[in-house]
């Protein structure tokens, strides 16, 4: 049976690693006998697409009060997004409906359209917006899970950019769009890693909802991964992402400027030109800025040991599975579903969160260790491969 999948996330490029996932989840699902559509929302910086004219209207949460009362009409589910939605529903007639990240910007309505028309609807959970209202579990530096006991703290609390109003829209549209509300209109919740199902059974979802579905290194990338021959290691380690706090950048950098070890940092932020200020002064310390898929590629794969400082719930980091299919070990935070992609000695070491002791001790112990990075490539290859991907997802259809 030839599946027609309508595959939704609310942008359209690869913004971050929810969009890196959706739009790779589209390329493997119609190179493999499928046929697939999108549902966004317009962007200036979206990828062309032939679906594009169904896409929702852009709303933004800051400008004019117009503008923001627009933003929130979306968050509850009204205006535009449903028309355009069910005008690609009516014309692509999906047997199957994915749903990525959709909260705010598009809207958990969608489900309910898909879901009233009898179409099956399976929702891949990228971060913790389904049971926190701040998306990351994440209040004042610290791993947080009050929501889950207690709605209001996302308010209490001003969660959402320190803003009392910000953080009421949060738990309102958390209100609106309540856990009942969404177990009725979604068939399957589809965790990348198994810490994510567990935080969903805490957040009271049903267990025969949740399937675990561990992300996959995006075609491209598994491509270049797979027909590059193996590297001689260079003399540094490497840190590739988003420069902020919940990283853990900052503990990572101190650790690093105590070691004698070359650390390349890759990745950009509003705090990147703060961080290149403050750490100037060490010549062991290399700020690259943002790169290439070909340049991180390269970055990993001559690298002796990347790092994952995290001091958040990392899901299923990309960063991670990337390094391993490099052949390169993973020094990871005890935090998350990091410690499910690391066996400690054989593909990487672990070291607790937030503490530059330790990762210095990881740095060092990485340094010391001969790394059999053949072994590491094969079996990532094979654990994070788009086929392994499409075989365990086909499996909810």
């Amino acid at each position: 049976m030839k599946h027609k999948v309508l595959i939704v996330n609310k942008f359209y490029y690869p913004r971050g690693g929810d969009c890196v996932v959706s739009m790779s989840t589209e390329e493997l699902l119609s190179g493999n006998g499928c046929e697939t559509a999108v549902f966004a929302m317009q962007f200036p910086e979206n990828n062309p697409s032939p679906w594009q004219r169904y896409f929702a209207p852009q709303v933004e949460f800051s400008g004019s009060v117009g503008a923001k009362l627009r933003a929130a009409r979306r968050v509850f589910g009204r205006g535009d997004v449903v028309k355009c939605f069910n005008r690609l529903l009516d014309d692509f007639r999906p047997d199957l409906v994915l749903l990525n990240n959709i909260h705010s910007y598009l809207s958990p309505v969608l489900a309910e359209l898909a879901h009233r028309r009898g179409i099956r609807v399976l929702w891949v959970l990228h971060d913790y917006k389904l049971f926190c209202p701040s998306y990351r579990c994440l209040r004042d530096g610290q791993p947080c899970s009050e929501c889950i006991d207690n709605p209001k703290a996302v308010w209490q609390h001003r969660c959402m950019k320190g803003s009392s109003a910000a953080s009421m829209l949060a738990l309102l549209e958390a209100r609106k769009w309540n856990r009942r509300r969404l177990v009725r209109s979604t068939d399957m919740f589809i965790c990348p890693s198994r810490f994510m199902r567990s935080m969903m059974v805490k957040a009271g979802f049903p267990e025969e909802k949740l399937a675990v579905v561990c992300n996959m290194v995006e075609p491209r990338k598994f491509e270049i991964f797979r027909s590059a021959s193996l590297q001689q290691r260079e003399d540094y380690y490497c840190y590739s992402g988003r420069l902020s706090a919940e990283k853990g950048v900052e503990s990572l950098l101190e650790a690093a400027s105590r070691l004698p070890y070359h650390l390349k940092i890759a990745g950009d932020s509003p705090l990147l030109e703060e961080l290149r200020s403050k750490y100037a002064r060490f010549p062991q310390i290399e700020f690259l800025g943002r790169l290439d898929a070909q340049g991180v590629s390269s970055l990993l794969s001559e690298a002796r040991a990347m790092v994952v400082p995290s001091v958040w719930y990392e899901n299923n980091p990309l960063s991670v599975i990337e390094s391993l299919c490099a052949g390169t070990p993973v020094l990871g935070a005890e935090i998350g579903g990091i410690p499910e992609l690391i066996e400690t000695g054989r593909n990487g070491l672990i070291f607790n969160p937030g503490d530059t002791d330790a990762i210095a001790g990881a740095v060092e112990r990485a340094f010391a260790r001969q790394w059999d990075n053949a072994a590491i490539r094969h079996r990532a290859l094979a654990a994070f491969s788009p086929q392994r991907y499409l075989d365990e997802l086909r499996k909810l259809f």
